[in-house]
């Protein structure tokens, strides 16, 4: 079993209903912003950290996206079919394309600005005190986003659930525990809580802006982050 994550799990099977009209015909991960595919702004992070394997999980207009990535011979699909199986029996399934243990997911629904956050989560990872290691963003940097937040990080980096720090969809996880779950379609919160509980979820904070593109305002709004008219 590796230590290092050298393999990425895109989630990209959802229905996108908050984008209304816009996903009636089409999947989320394909709306554009800047003129690029959402699915290709997170590809691009994961060309640009060096993954070495990359899944992509689908089901909404599943043909619609496995059309879009036919022009690249290294991402694997990994079809839920004919129910959606949510984050992490999603996961669970893509692993036979995954490989070992630890890897790396990744929400195709934001866009970024500063460091790769894959990179950083690579740079941070300590596989003898971490079961996950989750990218957050303070509020003040994350855009198109409501809430109080997910996570507390402690001094120590370490995670207790509540108003804070907003989780960005990027994270490093292993993945053994996905099955002793027992339901087929499941989040991986279930997952996380068990971490919780043993002390091993972590969290670090990103160094740079982060819109969560859920909304069709977000596209606006990720539009102007990434050509710097406006910050966190």
């Amino acid at each position: 079993m590796r230590n290092m994550p050298d393999a990425v799990m895109l989630f990209a099977a959802g229905f996108g209903t908050r984008m209304g009209s816009l996903t009636a015909n089409r999947p989320k991960p394909l709306l554009e912003v800047s003129g690029q595919a959402l699915l290709d702004h997170a590809l691009a992070l994961t060309d640009a950290a060096g993954v070495r394997r990359k899944v992509v999980n689908t089901h909404y207009h599943s043909d619609q996206i496995e059309d879009h990535l036919s022009v690249r011979s290294d991402v694997a699909v990994s079809r839920e079919l004919p129910n959606i199986l949510e984050t992490g029996g999603g996961l669970r399934k893509a692993l036979p394309l995954l490989g070992d243990s630890p890897v790396f997911t990744l929400n195709t629904d934001a866009v970024w600005t500063g460091p790769n956050p894959l990179a950083a989560l690579r740079a941070a990872w300590d596989p003898v005190r971490m079961d996950a290691l989750l990218m957050l963003v303070a509020p003040e940097n994350a855009l198109g986003h409501n809430g109080a937040g997910d996570f507390q990080p402690g001094p120590d980096g370490r995670l207790q659930r509540g108003p804070g720090a907003i989780y960005t969809g990027a994270q490093i996880l292993r993945t053994e525990g996905l099955n002793e779950i027992s339901q087929d379609a499941f989040s991986l919160n279930l997952l996380w809580d068990r971490m919780l509980e043993a002390g091993r979820l972590f969290g670090l904070l990103h160094e740079g802006n982060w819109c969560d593109v859920g909304r069709p305002e977000g596209i606006t709004t990720a539009e102007r982050m990434l050509a710097g008219q406006i910050n966190g």
